[in-house]
């Protein structure tokens, strides 16, 4: 067999986009779909947000990489705006979800070392994705994920998600933090509840660890705060963040406190694409969209329009759809077909939604949608799960 030119590492359904707009997608033989994947939570305005297209398009006109050898002023703004905005004292920026969670785990490592004992392993979930270099694989531990890349990154410690108790039990002297997904994204849409995260966050707070969350697909005005554990009134020590932060573009970012980041000089970490003129100025544009007062009123506001529809679809096609599960515009679609199923039946209704662990199909729409969008995608999902009741994927 001989390999195609792009290493065939993706099971892709046969769909090419060339164009978007808004909530839209357009096929480049002119099909146009409703996109509720948004990128796997990506795209968090939309496509061709306008704002998004000037300040990219004003920034390409003038500069776009220095290196970090140099100070970049879109990073000092960006990073005001998420330490005002968050707990956070101190941002690293970096590509990606991965990145952030690998910095994550290094300063678990390094904190731990600066205050003299060898702390090095992280207790992390079950049924968690926390990215797909070595360390992060590791830190989920999926065997599927897995397979073929032993010997596995040694120094993670998996317990079941939302089980304060066994977390307890799996603190030694060795641990070093904890990390978990307020929302387990990849693993189906399974939010934590706050009573686990305030225990997580009073465990730490007793045998000395660091509280790290990832926020990568929860983040960013998803779930109808700037951040999902915001919910819960508690606060980590690190977080990793990335997809919405772009919207669209590759930005990611590490957020500590000055506690667990202090030990983090010069030459402990770096990034050369981390962080340029170019990716700063998107982000920051969406971080103008963002936090404009009344934003994320409105998310919640959409949240509370399309869940009750969304449920209204349960009780009609029990067959095909069980729950509705997540918080906000991070919804899971807990299904009794076969969630790959239930996705191509809404490609054939033109609508773009993202499989999840646990036979989930996730509903990761633009933050930007209103009444509009939501009357097409039930729809859409109502063609679809009929189809499906009628044996079929229409």
């Amino acid at each position: 067999m001989t390999i195609p030119a792009v290493m065939p590492t993706y099971a892709r359904f046969d769909l090419a986009f060339e164009r978007g707009e808004g909530a839209w997608m357009y096929t480049v033989d002119g099909r146009r779909f409703l996109d509720f994947g948004s990128g796997i939570a990506v795209n968090a305005l939309g496509h061709a947000h306008p704002h998004l297209v000037k300040v990219l398009q004003d920034q390409a006109a003038t500069l776009w990489h220095t290196s970090n050898m140099f100070h970049i002023p879109g990073q000092q703004k960006l990073a005001e705006r998420l330490v005002a905005n968050t707990f956070a004292d101190t941002v690293f920026f970096c590509n990606s979800g991965a990145e952030a969670l690998e910095l994550s785990i290094k300063i678990a490592r390094r904190y731990q070392q600066s205050q003299g004992n060898g702390r090095y392993r992280v207790i992390t979930a079950r049924n968690a994705f926390h990215g797909r270099t070595l360390a992060t694989l590791a830190a989920a531990g999926q065997q599927k994920y897995l397979e073929g890349f032993g010997p596995v990154v040694e120094g993670f410690d998996h317990v079941a998600f939302g089980n304060l108790n066994e977390a307890r039990a799996a603190v030694t002297p060795e641990t070093a933090a904890v990390l978990v997904e307020p929302i387990q994204g990849e693993g189906g849409i399974t939010p934590a509840s706050a009573d686990y995260l305030r225990g997580l966050r009073a465990m730490c707070d007793e045998y000395g660890l660091l509280l790290m969350f990832d926020e990568v697909q929860c983040g960013v005005g998803r779930t109808g705060k700037l951040f999902d554990h915001q919910w819960t009134g508690i606060t980590p020590d690190v977080m990793a963040v990335a997809k919405g932060l772009g919207g669209g573009f590759p930005v990611g970012a590490c957020l500590a406190t000055e506690k667990a980041a202090a030990c983090m000089g010069a030459g402990s970490h770096g990034s050369t694409f981390g962080g340029n003129p170019l990716a700063m100025a998107v982000a920051n544009g969406v971080l103008d969209v963002v936090l404009a007062p009344g934003f994320l009123d409105q998310v919640n506001a959409t949240a509370a329009v399309l869940w009750p529809k969304l449920e209204a679809l349960v009780a009609k096609y029990p067959g095909v759809i069980t729950e509705v599960r997540g918080r906000g515009l991070m919804i899971g679609l807990k299904c009794a077909v076969t969630n790959s199923d239930l996705v191509k039946a809404l490609h054939a209704q033109g609508m773009v939604t993202v499989a999840g662990g646990d036979n989930v199909v996730r509903l990761l729409p633009p933050l930007t949608i209103g009444d509009a969008e939501i009357a097409a995608a039930i729809e859409k999902l109502d063609g679809a799960c009929a189809a499906l009741s009628a044996g079929g994927a229409a």
